[in-house]
């Protein structure tokens, strides 16, 4: 169960971080030296690293499954 809270909570954070970038994008369209939103992808891609690798520990110990129909058909 804890490693569905920390999927869930990295997600909201990619989107949380993603957002940020965003807003920093179109608040600093006059300064051109602002480095904020790149900042804010960088996290964003630390995140979403993060993430895959949490899913990938989920799968490959056993924790998470894949229970969709079609997924012994392939």
């Amino acid at each position: 169960m804890w490693l569905k809270i920390v999927i869930v909570f990295l997600f909201l954070a990619v989107l949380a971080s993603l957002s940020s970038a965003l807003f920093f994008l179109l608040r600093d369209m006059g300064a051109p030296q602002s480095k904020r939103t790149l900042y804010a992808l960088g996290i964003r891609i630390t995140l979403a690293a993060l993430l895959l690798l949490a899913i990938w520990y989920g799968f490959d110990s056993g924790i998470l499954s894949n229970t969709a129909p079609w997924a012994d058909k392939y």
